[in-house]
């Protein structure tokens, strides 16, 4: 016979601990285009740069200038509001990098790039290292570089992805463990 008693604890474990729907999507964030405060700080901005432009006279360059900014400002806080990102009390955007899908593209797109532009950098300073090492004079070319040659193997080096897995692939990638030093203890 099954017992109601055992039942019930789980049962209310259950229903009162369920999430509820949160108006908010993460940590009291709301929509930049929803937020009081974001708007307020377009406004100051605008504001400010207006201000700017009164003290010079109308048509000069420094004017101009601000005038151009100005618009600059306000389109950039219409991709903001536009572009689905959450902001705080402050009225600042905030990128969200918990794991779920929808705030993927705040994360992902920025950090494969810098892995890619890292990666890129590193590739081109190995081969540069390696192209030079069998030179008479690499040390100095390792001080001073050679330019011509630096911006050829960079020009070179935005196919490293390809590159690094043919070396893998070939076993010219990784130092044998018999090359690698190790120091006595």
């Amino acid at each position: 016979m099954f017992k109601f008693k055992k039942l019930l604890p789980i049962f209310l474990a259950l229903t009162i601990t369920s999430p509820s729907i949160a108006f908010a999507d993460v940590a009291g964030l709301i929509p930049c285009n929803e937020s009081p405060v974001f708007t307020k700080r377009l406004n100051a901005s605008v504001v400010k740069l207006e201000n700017r432009v009164k003290k010079y006279e109308a048509g000069s360059p420094p004017a101009l200038a601000l005038e151009q900014q100005i618009e600059r400002t306000k389109q950039r806080f219409d991709r903001y509001s536009k572009s689905g990102l959450l902001c705080g009390k402050d009225g600042l955007p905030h990128l969200i990098t918990d794991g779920r899908w929808s705030h993927s593209i705040e994360f992902v797109i920025p950090g494969l790039m810098f892995l890619y532009i890292t990666g890129w950098i590193g590739w081109v300073g190995r081969k540069y290292i390696r192209t030079v090492g069998g030179d008479t004079n690499a040390t100095e070319k390792e001080i001073i570089i050679d330019v011509p040659l630096a911006l050829k193997i960079m020009s070179t080096g935005f196919i490293w992805p390809i590159s690094a897995w043919q070396e893998y692939i070939s076993g010219t990638l990784l130092a044998d463990v018999s090359e690698i030093t190790v120091s006595p203890r």
